[in-house]
C-alpha cells in the first residue's frame, strides 16, 4: 500500500534529511510530547501558523522557543505589557497582537487546568474520546485564537488525535509506540 498522497508523509518523503519539513516530520510531527511547557509551545506555533505557511512557523521555531520563555507555561502567564510590547517588536517571530495576547491567555488558562487537573496533559487525555467539533467547543471554552483547523492541528501534532502519519509511513511504528507509552501509561 502507499502513502496517501496528499499527506504530509508523502509531502516529506523525497524531501532532504536536512530539510525543515523533513526534520519535523521524522523527529516532532505526531510524537508525543512529554511535558506540559512542550505541549504548550506547541499549541503557540499551530496558532501562529493560522494565514501562513508553516515553513514560515518552522523556520523561526527557536526564535518563538526564546521569545515565549522556552514556553514556560508559568512564566508566560505573568508576562507584563512590557513583555507584550517586545513581543510585539520582535522580528524573529509573528508580531501579531491577537496571537501575543492569546499566547499569554492561554498561559493562564492552563494553569488553571493544571491546577484542577494536575497537568495540561492529564486535562487533554481526560478528553479523550471527544470528536473533533467536541474538541475545538472546549477548546474555544477555554482558550483564545483555536479554531478548527489549529485544534485539529494540534491534537494530531501532538499524538492525541490520530492521522499525522500514514500507516505505511516508516514513522508510524514509532509515533503510536512514543504515544501509547507516554500518553496511555
Amino acid at each position: 500500500m502507499a502513502l496517501n498522497p496528499k499527506s504530509y508523509c508523502a509531502f516529506v518523503r523525497d524531501l532532504a534529511a536536512d530539510d525543515l519539513h523533513r526534520i519535523y516530520h521524522d523527529q516532532q510531527y505526531g510524537f508525543a510530547l512529554d511535558s506540559d511547557d512542550e505541549l504548550f509551545g506547541r499549541l503557540i506555533l499551530e496558532i501562529n501558523q493560522a494565514g501562513l505557511n508553516w515553513i514560515t512557523i518552522l523556520k523561526k521555531q527557536e526564535n518563538f522557543r526564546a521569545a515565549y520563555a522556552q514556553f514556560s507555561i508559568a512564566k508566560v502567564a505573568r508576562f507584563s505589557e512590557e513583555d507584550e510590547a517586545e513581543l510585539l517588536s520582535n522580528a524573529g517571530i509573528i508580531r501579531n497582537k491577537l496571537k501575543v495576547k492569546a499566547a499569554i491567555y492561554n498561559a493562564q488558562a492552563i494553569e488553571g487546568i493544571q491546577e484542577e487537573f494536575g497537568s495540561f496533559q492529564k486535562w487533554l487525555l481526560s478528553q479523550d474520546s471527544l470528536s473533533l467539533p467536541e474538541w475545538v467547543k472546549l477548546f474555544k471554552k477555554h482558550f483564545k485564537f483555536t479554531g478548527p483547523e489549529i485544534v485539529n492541528e494540534f491534537l494530531m501534532s501532538t499524538g492525541f488525535k490520530e492521522g499525522a502519519h500514514d500507516p505505511e509511513c516508516r514513522h508510524f511504528p514509532l509515533a503510536q509506540e512514543t504515544i501509547s507509552e507516554l500518553y496511555k501509561s
